[in-house]
């Protein structure tokens, strides 16, 4: 029921009794949020932001630059003070004016301020004007700190960001029009179904706060997602292996086997027929084996990087090659999965096995000396505290990579979604992408460290090497054909970080395909979208400013691109294979049970 009006705009007193009785169902809520919240799961306090030194530093650099340079610290305050005071003077003639009319200047767009009252409202347009001023004196204050380290400056930068977005006004409902608005209409029930939103997202997580992107309910796996047609015929500790059921008459004999990233669930290049990466790719006439990664718990604190490769890659592989016939397979990793691709590809050719005929890298870093957007979560107290989550619980869980990621988008992905549940009270979207990114998996202690130590950190695989198996891996062992795809805006694995590592790969034939958009949506992109661009420029010894400066571009997916560089190492057509063989039978459909494990906090 919608709130009904007198004619002079006032709330009638039966709409003003129900939006009562609406708001002290929230009393009873609350006591329903206490219990969650009391009963809430604990980790490490590091986790949390850096801790005090950051901010001591940056106080003691801001403090001796204002005694070194009084004048300019100065004159940054005063630029704060004068725009506040005056923004404070027309505040107050607009109040005086006795009429609800638009300043003359508004003030700048935001899309977080899309509400016309925050331009027309003297209240609002007052509370949006203060806060921007006040992000703008907060940003430049950061900017204008000299004596810091360039990497803690970089960390400083982030985290007043996340504070300067987390207090936007849009973020309250006392300063957000829209919620307001929508708490009158409804009588109150937009903040009760907020608050149960709220509180079923903590219930989910065990008290800790992942904002719920999707409508889960909307979804079935293998019902109306990862719905292409194969066979799960191998199953170990680590993964289970499904063979696709072939489209076409005649394959190629080289089969495909793709990893993807054990962070996520593999289904991202299987969402629906329309964008499916695996359907596009048995319709190109390959046989196509794709790994699906366990979910671990507890259990798994001791598997490291080399079960995955191990149990993981040589056995897909291995398994690849016996059901298809053929010595050889072409294969392809996924971000994480590209990394340790290399690290497979290295341990190989170490071995003298020729067993991988062309490797393909989707969006994979193998040089982390750049750190990039990621730098804040990669000093020694994050990894500090990862590393105390990790031995207390096994894993590294899934809920704090969620939380990490988001965070780089933080406005996008946690208070725009957590202001239209919570206070607006609206059912997430049935969005396939959202709902894939809310279904992630848990990593297992000792991989997760010797990732983000050996890895990240220390940057082993690119520099002195990487240990592993008995050998010491590195980048220019990869002397495979090579196709690797980056994407223009990602900021999980930047193209010029995975560009700077693909030029120290030892292979002769290198392919770099730079896709526009980002770390997913520059990989799914189907040519039946038309929607992004690639660019392309064969000179791999230019730097990667002047090789994007002479690339070429190419209008639409670079999926037709790659299809015919795969087609080339594919080799001549055989009869279509049915999923499995009597040495492999067939355990369950695709897309098996692995995936249907959820991580668990």
């Amino acid at each position: 029921m919608t709130t009904n009006d007198t004619t002079d705009g006032a709330v009638t007193g039966e709409n003003l009794d129900k939006l009562n009785t609406n708001l002290r169902k929230v009393e009873d809520l609350t006591q329903r949020l206490t219990q969650v919240l009391t009963h809430r799961s604990t980790h490490n306090a590091a986790l949390d932001g850096p801790n005090q030194e950051l901010f001591a530093k940056a106080a003691s650099a801001y403090w001796s630059e204002a005694l070194r340079d009084p004048a300019k610290v100065l004159e940054h305050q005063l630029q704060f003070w004068s725009k506040s005071v005056t923004h404070f003077v027309d505040a107050q003639k607009a109040l005086a004016s006795g009429k609800l009319q638009a300043p003359a200047d508004p003030g700048p767009k935001d899309r977080r301020f899309a509400n016309p009252l925050w331009d027309s409202h003297p209240y609002f347009n007052y509370v949006k004007q203060q806060y921007l001023i006040n992000a703008d004196a907060i940003t430049k204050a950061v900017e204008n700190v000299s004596d810091m380290d360039d990497k803690e400056k970089q960390r400083l930068a982030y985290f007043s960001r996340q504070i300067v977005d987390m207090m936007s006004p849009t973020n309250f409902l006392a300063t957000n029009p829209d919620a307001l608005e929508k708490a009158v209409a409804t009588e109150g029930q937009s903040l009760i179904k907020g608050l149960e939103n709220l509180i079923a997202d903590l219930e989910s997580n065990n008290g800790e706060l992942i904002v719920k992107l999707a409508d889960e309910s909307a979804f079935e796996l293998g019902g109306n997602i990862a719905t292409t047609p194969g066979k799960v015929i191998y199953r170990n500790r680590m993964m289970e292996l499904i063979q696709y059921t072939p489209t076409t008459e005649t394959v190629h004999k080289t089969p495909i086997v793709l990893f993807p990233p054990w962070i996520n669930k593999f289904y991202i290049l299987d969402l629906k027929q329309q964008n499916s990466m695996v359907k596009w790719l048995v319709d190109q006439g390959h046989t196509l084996f794709v790994v699906s990664w366990v979910n671990p718990d507890g259990a798994y604190a001791d598997v490291g990087m080399e079960d995955y490769i191990e149990d993981g890659y040589l056995a897909a592989i291995r398994e690849a090659k016996a059901i298809t016939g053929e010595k050889q397979v072409n294969a392809i990793g996924y971000c994480i999965a590209g990394t340790t691709l290399t690290l497979t590809l290295s341990l190989l050719k170490q071995r003298g096995d020729k067993s991988v005929k062309s490797a393909t890298f989707f969006t994979a870093l193998t040089d982390f000396g750049d750190q990039g957007e990621f730098a804040p979560f990669l000093t020694d107290d994050f990894i500090d505290g990862i590393e105390a989550e990790c031995a207390d619980k096994g894993i590294l869980p899934s809920v704090i990579m969620a939380r990490t990621f988001t965070f780089l988008r933080s406005n996008d992905l946690v208070y725009t979604p957590a202001i239209k549940s919570y206070m607006m009270g609206e059912t997430p979207p049935a969005f396939d992408l959202l709902y894939w990114n809310g279904d992630g998996a848990n990593l297992p202690a000792k991989m997760a460290m010797q990732y983000l130590r050996g890895l990240c950190q220390r940057n082993e695989l690119a520099e002195d090497g990487f240990n592993l198996l008995g050998h010491t891996l590195r980048i220019s062992d990869v002397e495979v054909p090579v196709c690797a795809i980056a994407c223009e805006t990602d900021h999980i694995a930047p193209w010029k970080d995975s560009y700077r590592g693909v030029q120290q790969m030892g292979s002769k034939d290198k392919t770099f395909i730079m896709t526009q958009s980002g770390h997913i949506a520059g990989i799914v992109n189907p040519p039946t979208k038309n929607k992004y661009g690639h660019y392309t420029n064969p000179d791999l010894n230019l730097d990667y400013k002047d090789w994007a400066e002479a690339a070429d571009f190419t209008e639409g997916s670079w999926w037709p691109r790659w299809g015919k560089w795969l087609k080339k190492r594919a080799g001549a057509q055989v009869p279509a294979r049915i999923p499995g063989d009597s040495a492999h039978p067939v355990l369950c459909d695709a897309p098996g049970t692995y995936v249907e494990v959820k991580a668990k906090p």
